[in-house]
């Protein structure tokens, strides 16, 4: 896949509109994982708006980002990295090819401690 079309598509499934933001940084700051990450929040959202998406896809944050959402409760202008971050590292999955579970191997994960709504919303996101 071409790099213009991965970068679509990130912006596609985040919902995010990357013009939005007016780097003021204050998604950075709420940010409790910003001392482990080599991309910031406010960066990944300047990043997909310039089209770099290389260096998204290999940065340690796509690990490091606790998807806690305080990027997106901070924001002043409703931009939200914390999609961006998200799209980005499904991204990667899926091209390493370990997004699909199928639907045979759901049973074998049910047990009493696990709510099914969670099943059933790993089972949508993991085959989109």
């Amino acid at each position: 896949m071409e790099k213009n079309e991965i970068v679509r598509l990130v912006k596609e499934r985040s919902g995010t509109d990357a013009r939005k933001c007016m780097k003021c940084g204050k998604c950075s700051g709420r940010c409790p994982a910003y001392h482990d990450m080599d991309i910031k929040p406010h960066q990944f959202v300047s990043y997909i708006e310039k089209g770099e998406i290389d260096k998204l896809m290999q940065s340690k944050s796509l690990y490091t980002c606790l998807s806690c959402f305080a990027c997106v409760e901070r924001c002043p202008r409703g931009v939200a990295p914390a999609n961006v971050i998200e799209a980005v590292r499904q991204e990667v999955i899926r091209q390493q090819g370990g997004n699909k579970i199928m639907a045979e191997t759901v049973p074998s994960m049910i047990d009493e401690t696990i709510p099914q709504q969670l099943l059933v919303s790993m089972f949508r996101k993991l085959n989109k």
